[in-house]
């Protein structure tokens, strides 16, 4: 295992280095779009008998690791916790109705949405599913990941709301399109469909017991960082709480990811402003950023080297298409709209609906959730749509949602927060 690893991370230094020396790309973007250029020309080179065996040694290589367990249960707790580290919990409160109906309201509807609408169209196309595995791919593709999207909106200077709403929405979307596939996936295996009482309490439960715990987590963090003066000790005590409390999430059988976002809000505010010397507080940021970015960069590598292990058809290319369609149209239904007609409650610049329609990209989460089914023909074809909306969304969504972004008006709705105005951190 050892030996897999550093090479995963020797592969993505040399293309994070090749990305910044010559493409200049988003690093997340860049990294990925080399990698799956490099998959495909093995693939193609082994059409003609001429890839030497490297072809069978990247697919032996990438079966050896689970990409489902590796993200879930290895990179997503970090990811979280790094995310929500520098989310100001302040202005967040200001927006806090918007993000949770973004973030609960709207996964849910774009889960029955994608859902159904993939129910009707995978028939045309010859590569028919059952609605629950229509339901649980609507799951799986509803949670966005703003990683890419954040440094562009950053980069050009969009307003501080909008960049906040993007944000917070991704953070907790992710915990619950979790839980609804959790709760979908017990319906498959089971084939008893729980009526809307039960369903209700499974997602409090998951949800709401997540959120619980995180408090008593990010408390209990708190008090220990306030208690001593080291920053060694303390970005240690950051890590042991991060991977400790999603073990133990795991264990009680709440949202871990839901916990590792309240955990980074309570960090990243409270005890950063009263907990940490200016020393502590600059290592700690030091050590969450990096650590961020090398997991990105390694996730995205892995998203783009495991096109050498998806099935392709004609059938599933069209279905590709057909799906893309449909959950650009879904993100345009469950948050553009509302967004748009609705811009007294919302409070964010003109024209955002725009730049959050067509920047909500679906990344590792999609496809790691893909990955945890179940094998079979569903699976293999749950897996290969999942690969090519996340695939598009990122290549071509990520690199156009900053022309879209311009073209948004800076000016502020009533109430709306500009980078001027927004509480600095």
């Amino acid at each position: 295992m050892l030996d897999v690893a550093a090479l995963f991370l020797v592969v993505t230094a040399l293309l994070a280095y090749v990305n910044h020396r010559f493409l200049r790309l988003p690093a997340t973007i860049g990294v990925m779009a080399i990698a799956l250029v490099i998959s495909l020309g093995i693939v193609g080179l082994h059409a003609f008998g001429l890839d030497h065996g490297l072809d069978a040694f990247e697919k032996s290589l990438l079966r050896s690791i689970d990409f489902s367990d590796v993200l879930m249960q290895g990179m997503l707790s970090f990811l979280l916790f790094a995310g929500a580290l520098h989310v100001d919990l302040g202005t967040l409160r200001q927006y806090r109705w918007q993000i949770a109906s973004l973030a609960i309201v709207g996964t849910c509807l774009s889960t029955a949405v994608v859902g159904v609408a993939m129910w009707g169209l995978l028939p045309w196309v010859g590569v028919p599913l059952p609605l629950i595995d229509c339901l649980l791919f609507g799951a799986l593709i509803s949670p966005t990941d703003p990683i890419s999207v954040m440094g562009i909106l950053k980069s050009i200077g969009a307003p501080r709301s909008l960049e906040l709403v993007i944000a917070g929405e991704s953070l907790f979307n992710d915990g619950v399109g979790v839980v609804l596939f959790s709760l979908l996936l017990g319906v498959a295996a089971t084939g008893v469909t729980p009526t809307l009482g039960e369903a209700g309490m499974m997602l409090l439960h998951e949800a709401g017991g997540g959120i619980a715990f995180g408090v008593v987590l990010g408390f209990l963090t708190f008090r220990l960082l306030k208690s001593i003066d080291q920053y060694q000790v303390e970005v240690l005590m950051t890590l042991a709480a991060v991977m400790g409390g999603y073990a133990l999430a795991t264990h009680l059988h709440v949202s871990g990811p839901l916990a590792m976002v309240v955990v980074g809000l309570m960090v990243g505010n409270g005890a950063r402003a009263e907990a940490m010397s200016d020393t502590t507080r600059r290592y700690v940021d030091m050590f969450w950023e990096l650590l961020d970015e090398i997991l990105n960069a390694v996730l995205f590598v892995l998203i783009g080297m495991e096109v050498i292990v998806i099935a392709f058809s004609l059938p599933l290319l069209l279905a590709i298409l057909g799906t893309i369609l449909v959950t650009v149209a879904a993100r345009l239904l469950t948050v553009g709209v509302p967004v748009r007609i609705l811009p007294r409650f919302f409070r964010l610049p003109s024209g955002s609906w725009r730049v959050m329609t067509w920047g909500g990209l679906r990344g590792g989460i999609s496809v790691a959730l893909a990955f945890s089914l179940a094998p079979g023909p569903a699976r293999d074809t749950i897996l290969t749509l999942t690969y090519g909306v996340v695939v598009f969304s990122v290549l071509v969504q990520g690199l156009t949602v900053g022309t879209v972004a311009r073209a948004v008006c800076h000016e502020p709705a009533d109430g709306a927060l500009t980078p001027d105005t927004a509480t600095p951190r």
